[in-house]
């Protein structure tokens, strides 16, 4: 009776123009009974903004659900929430999820059915309104084997139809009838691949990294060969490399820009770092203590025998008898006062429980409690970096690098008041830097001037960046919220992204994110770059699978690559 042109065959993005679509339908549905058959997304933000926004849109007397699980409804809270009588069918044994295959084949065998005996008919680009998610107009193979509806000036949709050729804005779409009121095409990122089976369209990523590490974080030969590529991100206040690349032990090392300092984030498998580095380790952050993120703790330790420095060490509620457990495993007779020092930290909510340790040294010192705020484990000027707790079966902390806003002089506006460049300019940046602008600063030459009024005239400031570290939680709507906030508007999010979305039985049973998941969280947090990690090691010789899915849910992914520097 009726057809919508929807622009995507994602559930991380059809969601809107599918509610709009049910809302047309619905508004001119004659009297009786209207079924709508919803699509199959019962998990996540996903499933939970889908059904709610359904039930408005047809104005929903009642709810049909046919699951196996009868006593733990999917989307039980939004499903009491619409206040809707809820009809529960208990499911066929032998019913079960479809395979993406099989999907793929049964969206082919309609779509062929409904495309069957109809001719080609031509159309200028130029000419229409390009809706949906159109590719490149310059890459004429991109178009080819396109899903897109034509739309009337009401954006009411005429017919579907198929691209099957392009010579520049000049394209043939295979479709029922000709049309000539219409007025915009709408593109769909479903597409024909050469196999033959409608898929979702592989995207442009915003960038992809074949960039080598400095040369001390390079893996050494024969180590950790299969980890895959390291993914490298520059910051203006520092470097971030994924040590152990893809698919090996997380291990983030983020070095600061001139400064002979290092952070790390996790400690899987140390072995591709140099002893020297952790020298320079100030601070390590562990997400939490599973064996692959805090096994290279060893090589940290080994590595410190005799430093003086104290290392921090910040971590989930637990941290402080791990770490107490590495070190009572070793025999430390022959150091003496030379043991490495560490300071541990636990985060217990609003909480920050500290306690001294050293190797040698058979007792931790009296845990000391202080508040937090906002989650920040670590205030300095130059950054800060603070931590949200998510569930992954136990506590996971993932944490967040913010760098201070950067100060840079105007040289201009120097010569026009006519100062000179000089040791004041470095002590009127830090009174801006600690929020001292009401005090008054001394001028070359005697006067003196409110610092408000000096750095309205003289101080440029470019915004700080951030990068956030997340691995190991589960796809629940309070991490992917918690999250979501962490990780808002930031620079750089590195997101695990272990299981593709057919295997997402198992990302549930494990407490894991999906690559679709991955991708998602970082759309709705409008990070600039995402660069997904952790990936199972069953997808060693296809990576590919995991990137296309992430890619499916944001445009933001770096995809790594083995190369040289780029």
């Amino acid at each position: 009776m009726a057809v919508e042109g929807l622009c995507s065959l994602d559930a991380a993005r059809f969601r809107l123009p599918l509610t709009e679509a049910v809302r047309r339908f619905a508004s001119r549905a004659s009297r009786g009974t209207l079924l709508i058959d919803s699509p199959g997304v019962v998990r996540g933000v996903a499933g939970a903004e889908l059904l709610l926004s359904l039930v408005r849109a047809a104005a929903a007397d009642a709810i049909l659900c046919v699951t196996h699980h009868v006593d733990t409804l999917p989307l039980g809270e939004e499903l009491m929430a619409t206040g809707l009588e809820i009809l529960v069918i208990p499911a066929a044994t032998g019913a079960h999820r479809p395979s993406k295959g099989l999907r793929a084949r049964t969206r082919t065998h309609l779509w062929d059915a409904y495309l069957e005996n109809v001719a080609e008919h031509p159309f200028t680009l130029d000419q229409l309104q390009l809706l949906g998610t159109p590719p490149p107009v310059d890459t004429d193979e991109t178009w080819i084997g396109r899903q897109v509806a034509l739309l009337d000036a009401r954006q009411e949709t005429l017919a579907l139809g198929e691209i099957v050729a392009k010579q520049g804005l000049d394209v043939q779409v295979r479709m029922p009838g000709f049309h000539t009121d219409a007025r915009m095409m709408l593109i769909r990122d479903a597409q024909r691949m050469p196999g033959g089976l409608l898929r979702t369209a592989k995207q442009k990523t915003s960038r992809t990294s074949r960039q080598t590490p400095p040369p001390d974080m390079i893996a050494q030969p024969g180590v950790m060969a299969d980890a895959g590529p390291q993914p490298l991100i520059r910051m203006r206040s520092a470097m971030v490399v994924l040590i152990n690349g893809i698919f090996g032990d997380p291990l983030l090392h983020l070095r600061l820009r001139n400064q002979k300092r290092s952070l790390l984030f996790d400690l899987g498998d140390a072995g591709r770092l140099p002893a020297r580095i952790a020298h320079q380790v100030t601070d390590v952050f562990i997400s939490h203590a599973h064996f692959d993120h805090i096994a290279g703790f060893l090589w940290l330790l080994r590595s410190r025998i005799g430093i003086d420095d104290i290392c921090r060490v910040y971590g989930p509620p637990g941290l402080i008898g791990n770490i107490q457990g590495f070190i009572d495993a070793i025999h430390w007779d022959r150091i003496g006062d030379h043991g490495p020092r560490f300071e541990v930290m636990e985060l217990h909510c609003d909480r920050l429980l500290r306690c001294s340790v050293q190797a040698g040294h058979k007792h931790t010192t009296s845990t000391v409690e202080q508040g937090v705020s906002d989650g920040i484990l670590l205030d300095e000027t130059d950054f800060c970096v603070r931590a949200v707790t998510l569930d992954h079966g136990t506590p996971v902390l993932a944490f967040a690098f913010e760098s201070a806003p950067s100060l840079s002089i105007r040289r201009q506006q120097l010569d026009i008041l006519g100062l000179p460049v000089g040791p004041w300019l470095r002590e009127l940046k830090q009174r801006i830097a600690g929020n001292r602008t009401d005090m008054v600063i001394r001028l070359p030459g005697g006067r003196s001037e409110r610092i408000d009024v000096l750095a309205r005239q003289l101080v440029q400031v470019t915004p700080g960046q951030k990068m956030v570290y997340a691995t190991d939680l589960a796809d629940t709507r309070q991490n992917r919220a918690r999250l979501t906030t962490l990780a808002q508007g930031a620079h750089a999010l590195f997101c695990e992204a272990v299981f593709v979305e057919e295997e997402i039985q198992q990302a549930v049973n494990t407490g894991h994110l999906t690559a679709r998941a991955c991708g998602e969280i970082a759309s709705s947090a409008g990070v600039e770059h995402l660069i997904p990690f952790h990936f199972s090691m069953r997808y060693e010789d296809e990576p590919e699978r995991v990137y296309d899915e992430v890619l499916a849910a944001s445009p933001r992914v770096v995809v790594s690559m083995a190369g040289t520097p780029a």
